[in-house]
């Protein structure tokens, strides 16, 4: 079959059915004039990308489809363009795999433009488990970052990923441009989507002639194409199917090329709409009349026959097409890490290391590996280091999409910057069924020891405040608990771990409790505690909290005569789970030292602890110390036993 034609009727169809499932609840065929039950009344949905992302995903399925022996995968960065992921999948036969109400059949094709755009369940965005859903990430601007990260030291992939000219003013994919440079072998070729317009208003790319849109890729270092279409007409499917397929050939070997895909937003509808251009159809026959035309000139009937089967040309070019995504590699296995008791740096960098000597490993780090006392690794060809937080994540997300391991190294203070795309990678997380490595996040410079700028733990208080059971934020008392935290971490699936390290030295504490706190995540420090049933309750969640608890301990039980117990945190998560009913007594007053915001504390135990009081981070009013903060915040020996004299105070009352 004739690859322009099988293209072109690619595209009709997913375009097509994706005005159809805008538009209608039956009669998806548009064999009779659309009756008032048959139409939407309140179309709901987005339009304006649907013609050029379904004419790009039409091409890179055809081509993957004539390599059978590579990987190219294509990369929707546009979560609106759903609509047409779910036309295709349809029309594959995958999304009936997915759910039987959408059989290959018209009972099938209507229930697909009934349910849209819930889908029962399946909702109206991208969706991963779906062809053409490799982006695990889920937020604006962080596609092409992903699929940097996903074609990551793999010769025999291509990665698409088709962005828009919106997304391109995002601050991720601005600096994702410019950092392909920091990994050359990652063979990429972006699509970039030029209709003209972000959501509300005209985009910045769109307002650039020809000769500045190259000027501005070939700055950045991309050699550029340039494909003009809007009549749809195969000339025009032959001009970007060949800067598709020497893009590809170009990417293999090493070259940075991109392809702008210009077009007119929503082009081949009555009007260049973001949203549902027809929004009047239930009091509007006129309207009604528009859309039965508008979907007449896609030509349905060369493409569907009566029972809503792809017919001719699409029949044998669904035959053709290749919508993959990468399989994920079985885990290496991998010698437990041993805490030595040779500090942060030593037994970190160790737990590293072997992780790194299995090959499917990678550390990102925006340029602070040094700062952060790993500077050792700096030069390892497993190690990528670049000053953009948000790439760093996609180029993480997009590693481990493929079944690798990998972990950021950041500053607490420029963690919230990833706040937006961890949410979108759990809210994706859920929807597939593959439980692939973790991501994991180790934060080893803290408010604390930093200045005033540098002092921000929003990240972990909301990824907490989200109550998603795969978030775990470890905060280990000691380097050596670090070491396991960290080496845990990289072995789990299906989580997002975040360490909270600090690299400065500390105490180190017995170690009779690990295989507890990294078992349920919290334990009894018996070594401090008094037997039986406490007056107070010391619970420690951090270094610093750990050494100033462990200092306190004393000076508060002879002041008051007390029985204290003294309990561990490991991983902050446990505290909203069954195992603190092993260490804590809703009864009994409960003093909580954290690094962290107190509120994410009351947070966890509301409801579950009488008498609470939390000693964490206080946003100082101006640059302070480090002894400074922490007395303002509370966190030193002064503040903590001040605390715990006023829940010791309330007893019996």
């Amino acid at each position: 079959m004739d690859l322009l034609s099988s293209a072109d009727a690619l595209w009709r169809a997913a375009t097509y059915l994706s005005v159809a499932q805008l538009h209608l609840r039956a009669n998806p065929l548009s064999t009779r004039p659309f009756r008032l039950c048959e139409v939407k009344q309140r179309p709901s949905g987005h339009w304006g990308t649907v013609p050029g992302i379904a004419w790009a995903l039409a091409h890179v399925g055809l081509a993957a489809g004539r390599c059978p022996d590579e990987e190219i995968i294509p990369v929707i960065g546009a979560g609106h363009a759903g609509i047409v992921q779910r036309a295709l999948a349809w029309m594959t036969g995958d999304l009936g795999k997915a759910d039987s109400r959408f059989g290959r059949d018209i009972a099938g094709l209507t229930a697909l433009v009934a349910s849209f755009p819930d889908g029962y369940g399946l909702g109206s965005e991208v969706h991963p488990a779906l062809p053409a859903g490799a982006y695990m990430g889920g937020w604006l601007g962080g596609a092409l970052a992903f699929a940097q990260g996903m074609a990551l030291d793999e010769p025999s992939r291509v990665v698409i990923p088709i962005v828009g000219d919106g997304e391109c003013e995002t601050p991720t994919t601005a600096a994702s441009w410019l950092a392909q440079r920091a990994i050359p072998a990652a063979r990429v070729l972006p699509v970039v989507h030029l209709n003209g317009h972000r959501m509300g208003g005209p985009s910045l790319l769109g307002a650039m002639n020809d000769g500045q849109l190259v000027a501005y890729a070939c700055g950045l270092g991309w050699e550029p194409a340039i494909a003009h279409v809007g009549t749809g007409s195969l000339a025009e499917h032959a001009a970007f199917h060949e800067a598709l397929v020497d893009g590809i050939d170009a990417a293999r070997r090493g070259e940075r090329r991109l392809v702008f895909l210009r077009c007119v937003k929503g082009w081949s509808g009555p009007i260049g709409a973001h949203k549902t251009p027809l929004t009047d159809l239930a009091t509007n026959p006129h309207q009604r009349l528009q859309l039965r035309e508008w979907m007449s000139s896609y030509q349905p009937h060369e493409l569907f026959g009566d029972d809503a089967q792809p017919a001719g040309v699409l029949a044998s070019a669904l035959n053709e097409i290749r919508l993959c995504r990468p399989q994920p590699a079985e885990p290496p296995v991998i010698p437990a890490a041993a805490p030595t008791g040779r500090g942060f740096s030593t037994e970190v960098a160790a737990v590293l290391g072997a992780h790194a000597a299995s090959g499917d490993f990678k550390i990102f780090s925006p340029d602070e590996l040094r700062s952060n006392r790993l500077g050792d690794l700096a030069g390892e060809p497993w190690v990528h280091e670049v000053l953009a937080e948000e790439v760093l994540l996609g180029w993480l997300a997009g590693w481990i999409a493929s079944g690798r391991r990998g972990v950021l190294i950041s500053y607490e203070a420029f963690a919230p910057l990833l706040l937006t795309g961890l949410v979108g990678h759990l809210k994706q997380r859920r929807l597939v069924n593959v439980r692939l490595p973790s991501i994991n996040l180790l934060l080893t410079s803290y408010g604390w020891h930093n200045v005033y700028t540098h002092g921000d733990p929003s990240l972990v208080t909301a990824l907490l405040g989200t109550g998603d059971p795969a978030v775990h934020v470890f905060t280990p008392a000691d380097a050596d608990r670090a070491a396991l935290a960290l080496d845990d971490a990289l072995r789990s699936t299906g989580q997002v771990n975040v360490i909270i390290a600090g690299k400065h030295s500390t105490p180190s504490h017995p170690s009779e409790t690990m295989d507890c706190e990294r078992r349920h995540g919290l334990a009894i420090w018996n070594h401090l505690s008094d037997p039986g049933e406490p007056d107070l309750t010391l619970v420690c969640a951090g270094d610093l909290a750990a050494a100033i608890v462990s200092e306190a301990v004393e000076p508060i039980r002879e002041r008051h005569r007390c029985r204290l117990r003294v309990v561990n945190v490991h991983d902050l998560a446990s505290l909203a789970g069954p195992a603190i009913g092993r260490c804590i007594r809703e009864q009994t007053p409960v003093l909580v030292v954290t690094l962290g915001h107190p509120a994410a504390i009351r947070g966890l135990l509301a409801g579950r602890v009488r008498d609470l009081d939390v000693v964490g981070w206080r946003e100082p009013p101006h640059p302070m110390s480090q002894d400074g903060v922490a007395a303002y915040a509370g966190l030193d020996l002064a503040g903590i036993t001040r605390a715990a004299a006023a829940l010791l105070a309330n007893r019996g009352r």
